[in-house]
């Protein structure tokens, strides 16, 4: 395989997985829908550079490591079951009925825009998933004639890029709908019902396996 083939078949394969839902793509919309551009761009880029993070990870070996390791999958694995349930339960019993400028709940970090960039790194750096992911799906592109790292945090990196364009595709969609979306039975509703899709993602990742 040549280094075009496998970008080629890379961005096509990588592009697919980006564009299909998750839990990063709930976080993004339901931030961008209910908080404002301002701050679902810095939860997506958080989730951006924990995907990068997770990249280089791989490509140092330490998604070898988790893929070998039956106790750092399941330590790193159980914190982001507990982190996932965390967020959903406030989600569910604490649910906004309006947007103000008044301090916010401890799980939207008091307003500051930088939480929302931690809250997107913390969701996926707290996800084992994300590096066996790249530990097992990278590897399948990466040429025989180039440096294994090096590439391999490339490909991280056009992934990394590909869900940055989407994330901005998601969060410009949402700019018609922002009034309505605003009203306060839709905000309480909208905030339920991301906390039941993180709890499930919590129980699916409570229930999967190496």
């Amino acid at each position: 395989m040549t280094v075009t083939q496998s970008l080629i078949s890379f961005v096509l394969a990588a592009g697919l997985l980006t564009v299909t839902p998750g839990l990063d793509t709930a976080l993004v919309l339901r931030t961008a829908t209910a908080e404002g551009a301002t701050r679902a761009a810095p939860a997506a880029l958080g989730i951006i550079v924990g995907c990068l993070l997770w990249g280089g990870a791989a490509a140092l070996g330490l998604g070898a490591l988790l893929a070998a390791s039956e106790f750092a999958f399941t330590l790193l694995k159980w914190i982001g079951v507990a982190y996932l349930l965390w967020l959903g339960l406030q989600l569910i019993l604490r649910p906004r009925t309006q947007l103000s400028t008044t301090p916010e709940p401890q799980y939207y970090a008091n307003g500051d825009r930088s939480g929302w960039f931690w809250k997107g790194l913390l969701q996926n750096l707290f996800n084992p998933k994300v590096g066996i992911f790249y530990v097992s799906f990278l590897p399948q592109f990466v040429p025989a004639i180039v440096p294994v790292a090096g590439y391999t945090f490339l490909l991280a990196t056009i992934h990394g890029a590909l869900g940055l364009a989407w994330f901005a595709v998601l969060i410009l969609a949402t700019r018609p709908l922002v009034r309505l979306l605003r009203r306060p039975n839709v905000i309480k509703a909208m905030d339920r019902l991301t906390g039941c899709v993180f709890i499930g993602f919590g129980a699916k990742l409570a229930l999967s396996q190496r």
